[in-house]
């Protein structure tokens, strides 16, 4: 087969480090994560995973193209995203504490199952289906994503609850047609308060 020749340099250039990737999360990635109960840090690892927040891509850890594309989520205990659903596949895999994963069909309506997955374990949630997870640890707990190749900004994503939206909208977050977050008058504000509060001891190590 007939495969290009890659140099060292073009070798180390795809390694993503940790120590340099946990200061580049976006604390407010999507409208919801501004929410109580909903508030984490956010991580673009390879490709553009998934957001409402353009700042994002100022902080891609690896633009190499793929077929797949790669996040991280850290959140502290009894946080994590809100209902939603994607038009992809998401897959994760808790790198530290226990998860909880809860979805159904109806946007507006109560789950119908959930479970509790924790280190090394993985879960695969289908296009459509409705869904939300937290950290159910007492510590900062940290989970891995990877998502299914699909283009950002390229219309509504994720898809919110009717709840979530008016709960975002409250905070003067909201999104627009094509996926991308209208941020408040306080943004930068917000954003710097949300820094401080999630990098306070979230490192895993």
């Amino acid at each position: 087969m007939d495969y290009k020749v890659y140099s060292n340099e073009e070798m180390l250039a795809r390694v993503v480090r940790f120590e340099e990737l946990k200061d580049k999360g976006i604390p407010l990635m999507f409208i919801d994560s501004i929410l109580p109960g909903h508030q984490r840090m956010n991580y673009a690892v390879i490709g553009d995973t998934a957001s409402e927040n353009p700042d994002f891509e100022q902080d891609v850890a690896l633009r190499s193209p793929h077929k797949f594309q790669i996040g991280m989520v850290m959140a502290p205990p009894g946080n994590g995203p809100a209902y939603h659903t994607h038009n992809y596949i998401e897959a994760f895999i808790p790198l530290t504490g226990r998860w909880r994963f809860y979805w159904g069909n109806d946007p507006e309506g109560p789950p119908m199952g959930e479970t509790v997955i924790g280190q090394w374990d993985l879960i695969s949630l289908p296009p459509g289906l409705w869904r939300g997870f937290e950290n159910i640890s007492t510590e900062d707990a940290w989970l891995l994503g990877i998502l299914e190749e699909h283009e950002v900004f390229a219309g509504k994503d994720p898809y919110w609850s009717e709840k979530v939206i008016q709960a975002a909208r409250s905070y003067g977050f909201e999104a627009d047609a094509e996926g991308r977050m209208i941020k408040p008058e306080n943004y930068t504000e917000l954003r710097q308060q949300m820094q401080v509060k999630l990098l306070r001891k979230s490192d895993p190590k």
